[in-house]
């Protein structure tokens, strides 16, 4: 193999592939991408002269597939046998900034505190961080279930990558199962690489989802690719560098482990319109121990991406969930994705809470409290109350808008807060006029009038509970 290049794929004699990790003056070392057992001394191993390549294609989407491209699932649906089978590289160079645009177009998760405070935009790499059962899957797969409504226009469709890295396969399965229930397979994709696969998949898996989201972006498509989660992720990268022998740095991981996660993340992009205009959104999931930010792995990750959406152990077991602690989380992104109404709407909606929590802290004290305090502790109390959302249940932009405008103008503070849930049901359960919804209220030219018809709007069903 005198012309084998670094990440070049080898074929030992048993047909099992490896890839070139490092190259000495003598020898080469691979690492084996699937189960190394039928492997022996004095087997031949032939060098394809490629490098590492997956098979993408459009009749992936509704299925599980693990790295290469292979469907793993037995469901017999979107399965063309004579579709035209494009090999790309898993690893690709980012896009330049010449070929980027500016991030300005939502993509929306369907969770109001998400959509509303920390507004994700399509070609932006939002981080997912937090402890271990905290609703960090929760959050991605209502993102994923809310693209349903997108459905209908073919321009607005975001296609959804699931990336498992080093998870149970039941887990997995579990997944599947929830996006077959509520109907949002059949624009998403799962790539496997579970715990019982050897740590070279692991490590491959969100560079072959990405090459996935790329293939749609690149032909002018949305896509959205969720690598849960970059923590597994390391640690398969961590157990190859120590038995390849390099040294170890801070926790054991290898000096270049900032360098794999910059390198897949910046792929993330929205394409100048010259070349196509499709975008690819990366949602990265990363797992804390007891809330630790400042540790390696989530300081790496943090200082890559556009913001962070961070997730806390003590929110989600008072019952606030999504538990998303709203003064650490930031999208940098900003309101540059976000529609002009709801940027409107929910200006001051962050320090109400704000103040809400400082006050509530105070509360402790037993003190009393005068009448301005009082009005930010029950509007807060609300307003609280109102983000609370059960998982799988993603609220469309237009309702979020209406809510979020009735809490943040005072017409719930008189409401008891055990019937702000009624009022929600409400909402959701009306039919909002056309003037009321995202793309209806651009048309207002007069403010006062849209908040007359709004206040009106808000009160019919107010007056119903």
């Amino acid at each position: 193999m005198p012309k084998l290049g670094f990440g070049d794929l080898v074929t030992f004699e048993n047909g099992l592939a490896g890839m070139a990790v490092s190259l000495e003056l003598d020898y080469a070392k691979i690492v084996i991408l699937g189960n190394d057992r039928d492997i022996k001394a004095g087997q031949i191993v032939v060098s394809k002269g490629l490098s590492a390549s997956m098979g993408v294609r459009s009749s992936l989407l509704g299925h599980i597939i693990d790295i290469f491209g292979n469907i793993l699932d037995d469901r017999l649906v979107n399965i063309d046998e004579n579709e035209s089978v494009y090999y790309q590289n898993i690893e690709v160079k980012a896009p330049g900034i010449i070929m980027r645009q500016k991030v300005n177009q939502p993509v929306y998760t369907g969770i109001k505190i998400v959509d509303s405070m920390l507004p994700i935009g399509k070609g932006q790499r939002e981080l997912i961080i937090g402890d271990r059962q905290t609703g960090k899957t929760t959050i991605a797969i209502d993102t994923i279930i809310n693209q349903r409504d997108n459905k209908k226009n073919f321009y607005d469709i975001i296609y959804c990558i699931y990336v498992a890295v080093g998870q149970k396969r039941s887990s997995v399965l579990n997944i599947f199962e929830k996006l077959i229930q509520h109907k949002a397979i059949d624009y998403s994709v799962i790539v496997s690489a579970t715990a019982s696969d050897p740590a070279s998949l692991q490590f491959l898996a969100p560079y072959s989802a990405a090459t996935l989201g790329e293939f749609f972006r690149n032909g002018g498509y949305h896509s959205l690719v969720i690598y849960d989660d970059l923590t597994k992720h390391a640690v398969a990268y961590r157990q190859i560098s120590l038995l390849l022998r390099r040294p170890p740095g801070r926790e054991a991981y290898p000096g270049d482990i900032f360098y794999l996660h910059s390198r897949l993340l910046e792929r993330a992009a929205k394409l100048h319109i010259s070349l196509g205009g499709g975008s690819l959104t990366a949602l990265p999931v990363i797992e804390t121990q007891a809330g630790d930010v400042s540790a390696y792995i989530p300081t790496n990750v943090i200082s890559i991406t556009d913001g962070q959406i961070f997730l806390e152990t003590g929110l989600f077991y008072k019952g606030i969930r999504p538990a998303i602690n709203i003064g650490i989380s930031v999208s940098r992104i900003g309101a540059a994705a976000q529609p002009k109404p709801m940027r409107q709407i929910s200006g001051n909606l962050k320090l109400e809470l704000a103040q809400f929590r400082e006050v509530e802290m105070f509360m402790t004290f037993g003190s009393d409290i005068d009448d301005i305090t009082k009005r930010i502790l029950f509007r807060g109390m609300r307003l609280v109350e109102l983000l609370k959302q059960p998982q799988h249940q993603p609220v469309n932009i237009d309702y979020q808008l209406i809510l979020i405008y009735a809490a943040i103008n005072g017409h719930l503070d008189n409401l008891p807060v055990n019937k702000v849930k009624k009022f929600e049901e409400k909402v959701l359960s009306s039919e909002i006029p056309y003037l009321l919804t995202v793309r209806g209220q651009l048309r207002w030219t007069n403010q006062n009038k849209k908040n007359e018809f709004l206040n009106s709007f808000v009160q019919s069903i107010l007056t119903s509970i």
